[in-house]
């Protein structure tokens, strides 16, 4: 479903603030593989996931998504392909609009536009049933500024808006980073859901090793740029927090 190859990335290039942040960096990730990546500051976890998100070119290599090359796609294009949860909840949704316009606007993805804006009941009953599996009572609140929800309210409405279309490929960006723990436990458990119920392909990144353990059926740690650790299945349950350490420790 997604496939990374040699790709190199240096910011600043020829300054003295010059930084490599992908070096020959390359991933495959086949269809309803749920990846985590972990790394220290600088390893390059979060451009790698920009990187296929399309926020900035790449100097060289190249990403295909489903078979399609979106190497050389602008980042709005390769919007059609992708689901995407960013680390602050205000990202996402439109804060200024109702709970259920922002359904909409997600519901509508990839439709061809008219004049014609308005909700009808049809469409509101299939909001208010996704809403409903959310837990959070938000169906009875469609009406509402999504701007006057909590940051995990709007992070779990962001996760449904992200998974509605069932998009190739779903991007998770330290996307409970800036929740309290018990909010990011239940939108990690939300997160779980809705991969798992629409066998989404998945890739994570977290800074919480434990966070990085206990969800998906992969993990992968990152260092300057590139990957260095790739583990997945029996042999990734058996993975402790320590395991981790010691293995971050060596590669630094």
């Amino acid at each position: 479903m997604l496939e990374v190859k040699n790709v190199y990335k240096t910011f600043n290039k020829g300054t003295v603030n010059e930084k490599i942040a992908l070096n020959n960096y390359s991933l495959t990730l086949n269809e309803g593989d749920f990846v985590t990546v972990i790394g220290g500051n600088g390893a390059g976890k979060s451009t790698a996931l920009n990187a296929v998100a399309g926020t900035f070119p790449v100097d060289s290599g190249t990403i295909t998504i489903d078979g399609v090359d979106v190497t050389k796609m602008p980042e709005f294009k390769r919007a059609a392909y992708l689901g995407r949860v960013f680390q602050d909840p205000m990202m996402g949704t439109a804060p200024d609009m109702w709970i259920e316009e922002n359904l909409a606007l997600a519901y509508r993805r990839g439709q061809k536009r008219s004049l014609k804006w308005g909700i009808s009941n049809g469409e509101r009953e299939i909001y208010r049933e996704l809403l409903k599996t959310l837990g959070l009572g938000l169906e009875s609140r469609m009406s509402t500024k999504v701007g006057l929800l909590s940051g995990g309210q709007r992070q779990a409405l962001t996760l449904l808006m992200a998974t509605m279309q069932k998009p190739k490929l779903l991007l998770l960006d330290e996307h409970t980073a800036a929740l309290d723990p018990k909010t990011a436990a239940i939108v990690l458990e939300l997160s779980d859901k809705l991969v798992y119920e629409n066998n989404l392909t998945t890739m994570m990144v977290t800074h919480n090793m434990k966070d990085a353990l206990a969800h998906g059926n992969r993990l992968i740690m990152m260092k300057d740029g590139y990957v260095v650790l790739d583990i997945s299945g029996e042999d990734k349950k058996k993975l402790t927090v320590n395991d981790l350490l010691n293995e971050f420790h060596m590669e630094v």
